[in-house]
C-alpha cells in the first residue's frame, strides 16, 4: 500500500491536506488573553478560558481545545481591560455653565455568554457603552456646579458616573473598572471670561473673609497678651513699687528720646525741677 501511495504522490498530497483540514477543524488554540465560545449552528455549546478574578497566573483554561469538525465554530472574546473614549459633549451644569467634556472608561467582559447573547460583538458593546457613558455623564454633571469639578467632590462625581455605567454594563456581561474625565472646559469667548470673573470675585471675597477672621483672632490674642502684661506689671509693682516706678520711667525715656521716628533728635523744654526728669537727678 505504501508503495502504491509513493507511486501516486498526488493521492498522498491530497490525503495530507485532508488530514490537516480535519485537524484544524477539530482543534484550536485559545490564547491567554482571549475567552472562547464554542458555537454549533449559532447556539452556545461551551465556554473556554472565562475571566475569573481569583484565577492564578498560568492556571487559566487557555490552550488546545477540541470541537466537532465542520459543525462547531469558535468565537474569541477579549479577556483584557478594554477602553471606550467618549466624544466631546456639551453639558449644562446647575449654574447654567455649558461645559465641553471629554471622558473615557475602562471595562472588562466578565460574562462572554451574556455579552454574545445580548449584543454579539465587542465593537457593538463598545459603542453601546459609549452612548451610556455620555448619558450618565450628562445626568450627573447636570446636578452639579462647574466649581464641583475643581474641588474634592470630583471623586464622588466619578464614582456616581461609574456606578450608573456599571448598572447598564452588567446587562451586557461587562464590568466597568474606571471612569475619568479628561477635560471639562468652558466654551471660548464671553462665557469663559465671565466664569473667570465670577471665580476671581469669589476668591477675593473669600480672602477678605479670611483676612477679617485673622484680624479678629489677632485682636483677641493681643488683648489677652496686654491683659497678661498688665497682670505681671501689677504683680511687680506689688513686690517692689520703687523698682517698678524706675523701670516704667526708663521705658518712657527710651520711647520719648529714642523712638522709631525721632532718631534721638527729640527736643523738650522743661524746667530742671520737672517731675518727669527726676530720675535724671537721681531722685
Amino acid at each position: 500500500m505504501f508503495d502504491n501511495l509513493m507511486q501516486r504522490p498526488l493521492r498522498l498530497l491530497f490525503g495530507v491536506i485532508a488530514l490537516l483540514v480535519v485537524l484544524t477543524s477539530t482543534f484550536a488554540v485559545v490564547p491567554e488573553d482571549k475567552q472562547a465560545l464554542i458555537l454549533r449552528f449559532g447556539e452556545i455549546q461551551g465556554m473556554v478560558n472565562r475571566y475569573d478574578p481569583k484565577e492564578d497566573f498560568g492556571e487559566s483554561g487557555a490552550g488546545l481545545v477540541a470541537r466537532v469538525p465542520f459543525v462547531d465554530t469558535i468565537t474569541f472574546i477579549d479577556k483584557r481591560v478594554l477602553g471606550v473614549n467618549m466624544e466631546r459633549q456639551q453639558v449644562l451644569s446647575t449654574d447654567q455653565q455649558r461645559l465641553q467634556v471629554d471622558a473615557f472608561a475602562r471595562f472588562r467582559i466578565t460574562n462572554p455568554v451574556r455579552m454574545y447573547t445580548a449584543i454579539r460583538t465587542e465593537e457593538r458593546l463598545t459603542e453601546q457603552l459609549k452612548t451610556i457613558l455620555g448619558s450618565s455623564l450628562r445626568n450627573e454633571l447636570g446636578k452639579r456646579t462647574f466649581a464641583t469639578l475643581l474641588s474634592a467632590e470630583r471623586g464622588a462625581v466619578m464614582d456616581n458616573i461609574q456606578a450608573a455605567l456599571n448598572r447598564e454594563a452588567r446587562k451586557y456581561g461587562a464590568e466597568v473598572i474606571d471612569v475619568r474625565i479628561k477635560r471639562a472646559d468652558l466654551p471660548e469667548g464671553a462665557t469663559l471670561e465671565a466664569a473667570f470673573n465670577r471665580m476671581r470675585t469669589a476668591r477675593q471675597q473669600e480672602a477678605i473673609s479670611i483676612r477679617a477672621e485673622g484680624q479678629k483672632e489677632a485682636q483677641i490674642i493681643r488683648g489677652g497678651a496686654d491683659g497678661e502684661a498688665a497682670r505681671i506689671y501689677a504683680a511687680s509693682f506689688g513686690k517692689d513699687p520703687e523698682f517698678y516706678d524706675f523701670y516704667r520711667a526708663m521705658q518712657s525715656y527710651r520711647q520719648t528720646f529714642l523712638g522709631e521716628n525721632n532718631r534721638g533728635e527729640t527736643k523738650m523744654v522743661l524746667s530742671p525741677d520737672n517731675d518727669y526728669l527726676r530720675r535724671f537727678r537721681g531722685e
